[in-house]
């Protein structure tokens, strides 16, 4: 999910679970402008969050390697 500056990254299992997301831990603030397929309006605190080109990196490591980047920090939500 995005905010075109921002992604909220997640890896999950199966339906209803919470997963793991990436995390940038040294961000300070929060983005807002995140909205979900029910319409809802978010904001999220900037470590919950990557820069999207970011974004896109991980995303393309997971496609291809089908895990994390090594240099990737993320947040076990179970």
């Amino acid at each position: 999910m995005t905010n075109n500056e921002r992604a909220m990254m997640s890896l999950v299992n199966e339906e209803g679970d919470p997963g793991e997301h990436a995390v940038d831990p040294g961000a300070g603030g929060s983005s807002e402008g995140f909205i979900l397929s029910n319409g809802q309006h978010d904001e999220y605190p900037n470590k919950d969050t990557v820069p999207l080109d970011e974004a896109f990196r991980i995303l393309s490591h997971i496609l291809s390697e089908g895990s994390w980047p090594p240099d990737t920090s993320w947040m076990v939500d179970r």
